[in-house]
């Protein structure tokens, strides 16, 4: 434990600014939590197997993490140098009362943007009403003037959506930036499940991890009741 968590938590060198806010520790509470031994409730287990690590074993199986992606073709480009995808082997824990606060929330802003696009592509009562410039709209390169007065099946435009988000200083979910035109990045969250299953098996077996695997199922299911509410006949792609 002393080896793994040495020297966590502390400064680097340079000074920080007296105004700077501390930032959010997703294990710990605070730095006396650390010296106590005392992780974050949904951190307890994870806290408990990394105590057991030492530097060289959690770095060795970080290896093995990135070796895996790079065997099974799970990599980005980058300037040209195919590359294993980025992936932190110490996993971050959502419980699930916060869960069901981010997904509705998810939830409530995939529908607005939903509204919105209606909208822009419709009435464009927020230009009307001084929402938002009609030179933003009409100068973004995503705006396609084709699709005015389109209305999609079943109203529906964003068939996928990915919405990146972060902490705060005091640790409130913020939204980074919405993905909705096309996003990407579905495939990695099943690959990284499995890898990270393999990673730090310890807590699969010590924690309720809910499942992203019937993700596909899932998105099949949806595009299905789309196709049959246009009176189509549903097909195994979307």
């Amino acid at each position: 434990m002393v080896d793994l968590f040495a020297g966590y938590g502390s400064t680097s060198s340079s000074r920080p600014r007296r105004d700077a806010a501390r930032p959010w520790d997703e294990m710990f509470p605070d730095t006396s939590s650390l010296d106590r031994g005392e992780a974050r409730a949904a951190y307890k287990d994870v806290y408990s197997a990394l105590a057991r690590m030492t530097q060289e074993e959690l770095r060795g199986r970080a290896d093995a993490l990135a070796s895996s992606y790079l065997a099974q073709g799970v990599t980005f480009d980058f300037a040209g140098e195919e590359r294993p995808f980025p992936l932190d082997a110490v996993p971050r824990v959502i419980e699930q009362p916060e869960w069901v606060t981010v997904e509705s929330g998810i939830t409530q802003r995939v529908l607005a943007l939903e509204a919105f696009l209606e909208d822009i592509y419709g009435p464009q009562a927020a230009v009307r009403d001084g929402v938002i410039p009609a030179g933003l709209i009409s100068s973004s390169t995503h705006f396609h003037r084709q699709a005015a007065g389109i209305v999609s099946a079943n109203n529906v435009r964003i068939q996928v959506s990915g919405i990146d988000l972060i902490r705060d200083e005091k640790g409130a979910w913020r939204v980074l930036e919405d993905n909705v035109r096309v996003p990407s990045g579905v495939s990695y969250v099943i690959s990284n499940r499995r890898v990270m299953a393999q990673t730090l098996p310890e807590l699969f077996s010590s924690m309720s991890i809910r499942p992203v695997g019937d993700y596909p199922g899932k998105l099949l299911q949806a595009c299905a009741r789309r196709r049959r509410r246009a009176g189509e006949t549903p097909r195994s792609w979307c």
